[in-house]
C-alpha cells in the first residue's frame, strides 16, 4: 500500500487546514485508516481513525471537537479537517493503515511520508 499525505502548511492559531491522504495498491475500502502526528522532540501519537466505510471514528482527547476524520472510498482518500488549530497542534502528520479497527499505533502497518503542519501563535 502506498500512501501520500498532503495539505500541510503554516496557519495562525484559530485557523483551519484540511489534510488529505491518497492510497493506492489495495482496495481502499478494505483499509482502516488513521492519522498520527509527531511533534518535535516527542513520540508519535494517535490523532484519529476511521473504519472501512466511515461508520466508526475515534479521536484523541486533545483534538476531539476540533478535528474531523472522513473518507471517500470512491477517491481512495482519507481526510483530516482540522479547525480551531492551536500552536500545540504543530507536528508532522502521517496517515497509516491497519487491518482491523484500532487506535493503537503499533497495529498500523503501512505509513505515508507525512506532511508538516505549523500553527503560529
Amino acid at each position: 500500500v502506498q500512501l501520500q499525505a498532503s495539505g500541510g502548511g503554516l496557519v495562525q492559531a484559530g485557523g483551519s487546514l484540511r489534510l488529505s491522504c491518497a492510497a493506492s495498491g489495495r482496495t481502499f475500502s478494505t483499509l482502516v485508516m488513521g492519522w498520527f502526528r509527531q511533534a518535535p522532540g516527542k513520540e508519535r501519537e494517535f490523532v484519529a481513525a476511521v473504519s472501512r466505510y466511515g461508520g466508526d471514528t475515534s479521536y484523541a482527547d486533545s483534538v476531539k471537537g476540533r478535528f474531523t476524520i472522513s473518507r471517500d472510498n470512491a477517491k481512495n482518500t482519507v481526510y483530516l479537517q482540522m479547525d480551531r488549530l492551536k500552536p500545540e497542534d504543530t507536528a508532522i502528520y502521517s496517515c497509516a493503515t491497519a487491518p482491523t479497527y484500532t487506535i493503537m499505533l503499533k497495529s498500523y502497518v503501512y505509513w505515508g511520508q507525512g506532511t508538516l503542519v505549523t500553527v503560529s501563535s
